[in-house]
């Protein structure tokens, strides 16, 4: 009853328009004429702090009491993320309400994250009792202890007073899933439009889009039946008895623009998604979830003309985050009303901190690039001299690698996802030159992507103490700010007798996935000097393209190096294709939130990541004593079998070598 009193007096001071405390977001979003008219400005520059500017020190009141954020009482060691909630938003509403986004926040968020929850609305006591009540709700049966991180504001984001305001105003939110979407429905007789929040069917289901123009409204029943031809109209239909894809097909079949699935009085909004082999079936037309609205039923029951158009208007920002060194820091894109793209961001940050970690480790440190522009098809270029001892006294280089973007917001990111490649050339006579020294794909419009990829195997194709490195990308593609220092050390293993690497053999390249792919590969001899004491295959593969298997990106594919006829050694990429594969790889380094479908498992690769070396002591799998009689062979292969598309064969890029140790 205190608590309650002290909320309710809270509430009498910061606003007269909070009525009691609901179990629910208000569906309804009112407009009047004045906000209708009411015009978006954006700040103008230099406004408010930028990503990767520090966070300064703050004090929120919560539900439980004060939570104070202060990065001068020590070293950091945990993660902030800060969410706005509004009741005007069909994405977040369907967030809230989903078992399975509730589920995935407690069950997964990591450890070292604090969450702090607020409301951009007036209801923003209401607001913070009922996301408090559904988050205990879904943590009772599992994960209790998560609830200490999580913090719930009573104080609307508006009376904060304090840094955070400035920011979700000021970075914004406009796009797929942010935003508030909107439908707009006119009729005449109607002195004003009616709006409600929409929230469209996923992008990696329905890739249709809403035109901008005005369409008409056609009652089609529950959808789960093709109707008289709609003649383009906007099939405006009920919740269940079908699938959502049931629903979208049959409408498809009667000529509709699109289809509005309206909820049953009392529910959410729902995340509309295919299922299983739903998923592979095309439709090529919009779909979005609202709420039953009123005046639109019975405009149409009464055979009055009801058109609809579709609007994004742009609204603070829902998501904003503090890494572990302090710095703030955008969120991403959430592809689906899913609390796990909260869990991943905070993944990301842990994976940072590691990073941070251990860049400070002593090594000798080489700078290449420092936010050079990486376009077109030279790419980034530098020559530099290596360090002034042998190489020999090192037998670890790792590559410091960061890709940015030309401003400091994602939005100034670059569009897709592309191959990059680091070559080498330290003598032009030299078998070495030009020797693909590593690999990365660039994250799809996000810019914090920062690795340390560990080539030690390749040190000996830095053969003069002056290299040129070659960094780049498909010439096509939008400018990256790319970064590179080499990073020679030396491991501290102990009792351990250290081998080097004094020799590189170049294997195989890849090519074309197609019935000719395999025939050009030969065996080749392995000749073995008698100072060799190990060796070891390293291998860099991607697939990349789609035929009709989804091959080489979103298929399975082994790759197979076989030893004197006998040693089959495979590399599978068993996640290509998969929901989640990427996610998976988000504690490695591979940038979360991303645009696309970042998230699904591909060929050797994930968005945002560095393609790690592929290693295999064959040592064990060679005739060691004998100069020539060793053999290795490369072949590909898709389902156990020779690719064999019927269209647009995907392609493989590889570098593959055998190290020799001594």
């Amino acid at each position: 009853m205190a608590l309650l009193s002290v909320l309710l007096s809270f509430l009498l001071v910061v606003t007269t328009h909070v009525t009691d405390a609901q179990r629910g977001p208000r569906r309804c979003l009112i407009l009047t004429e004045a906000s209708y008219h009411h015009p978006v400005r954006s700040p103008p520059p230099g406004a408010g702090p930028e990503p990767g500017d520090r966070a300064p020190a703050f004090q929120v009141p919560t539900l439980d009491g004060k939570f104070s954020y202060d990065p001068a009482e020590g070293s950091l060691k945990e993660s902030l993320v800060i969410h706005a909630f509004t009741n005007k938003s069909g994405f977040l509403e369907c967030l809230w309400s989903s078992e399975s986004s509730l589920r995935s926040l407690v069950e997964g968020l990591p450890d070292r994250t604090q969450v702090l929850f607020l409301s951009l609305d007036d209801s923003a006591v209401s607001d913070a009792l009922w996301m408090r009540e559904q988050l205990h709700r879904a943590a009772a049966d599992s994960r209790k202890e998560v609830l200490t991180q999580l913090h719930f504001s009573p104080v609307p984001v508006f009376a904060l007073g304090n840094w955070i305001s400035n920011v979700l105003y000021y970075w914004g939110c406009m796009g797929l899933n942010c935003g508030l979407s909107q439908a707009v429905f006119t009729s005449d007789g109607w002195k004003m439009p009616v709006i409600v929040k929409r929230l469209d069917a996923r992008y990696d289901w329905l890739m249709g889009h809403w035109s901008t123009k005005t369409y008409q409204l056609a009652d089609a029943g529950d959808g789960c039946e093709p109707s008289p031809s709609l003649g383009g109209a906007v099939a405006w239909v009920s919740e269940g008895n079908c699938s959502f894809f049931t629903k979208v097909r049959s409408m498809a079949k009667s000529s509709a623009s699109g289809v509005l699935v309206y909820s049953l009085p009392g529910n959410p909004i729902q995340d509309m998604n295919c299922a299983g082999e739903e998923c592979f079936f095309p439709l090529g037309i919009p779909a979005a979830m609202v709420h039953q609205e009123v005046s639109v039923a019975q405009a149409l029951q009464s055979g009055k003309v009801v058109n609809v158009s579709f609007q994004t208007t742009p609204s603070p920002n829902f998501f904003i985050g503090i890494d572990q060194q302090g710095a703030l820091a955008e969120m991403g894109w959430f592809l689906y009303p899913s609390f796990s793209f909260v869990n991943w961001q905070a993944q990301w940050f842990e994976f940072s901190a590691g990073l941070q970690s251990k860049l400070q480790s002593p090594a000798t440190v080489i700078p290449v690039f420092d936010q050079v522009t990486m376009q077109g098809d030279k790419g980034a270029v530098a020559t530099v001299e290596l360090p002034s001892a042998d190489l020999w006294d090192f037998d670890t280089l790792e590559l410091d690698v960061s890709l940015s973007c030309p401003g400091r917001r994602d939005s100034s990111c670059a569009q897709w996802d592309h191959t990059v490649q680091l070559f080498v050339c330290c003598d032009q006579l030299s078998p070495y030159c030009n020797t693909e020294l590593g690999r990365w794909i660039t994250a799809f419009r996000r810019g914090t992507g920062h690795w340390l990829t560990d080539v030690s195997p390749l040190i000996p194709v830095l053969d003069s103490n002056k290299c040129t490195f070659t960094m780049k990308t498909v010439p096509w593609a939008m400018p990256w700010l790319a970064s590179l220092n080499l990073r020679f050390s030396v491991s501290n293993q102990t009792g351990v007798v250290k081998l080097r690497p004094f020799r590189v053999m170049s294997l195989y390249s890849g090519g074309t996935f197609d019935k000719n792919y395999n025939k050009g590969y030969q065996p080749t001899k392995i000749p073995i000097l008698s100072s060799t004491k190990k060796v070891e295959l390293y291998a860099v593969i991607t697939g990349h393209g789609s035929d009709e298997n989804g091959c080489g990106e979103f298929c399975v594919t082994s790759h197979h190096f076989l030893i004197n006829g006998v040693y089959n050694n495979t590399h599978t990429f068993d996640s290509a294709g998969s929901a989640l594969g990427c996610t998976m790889r988000v504690k490695d380094g591979a940038v979360p939130n991303e645009h696309g479908t970042w998230l699904y498992g591909r060929g050797g690769w994930c968005d945002g990541l560095q393609v790690d070396p592929w290693r295999i002591d064959v040592t064990k799998q060679l005739n060691m004593s004998d100069f020539e009689s060793n053999t290795i062979v490369y072949f590909g292969l898709f389902n156990g079998q020779d690719p064999n598309p019927a269209q647009k064969p995907g392609n493989i890029i590889m570098s593959s070598f055998l190290i020799f140790y001594k």
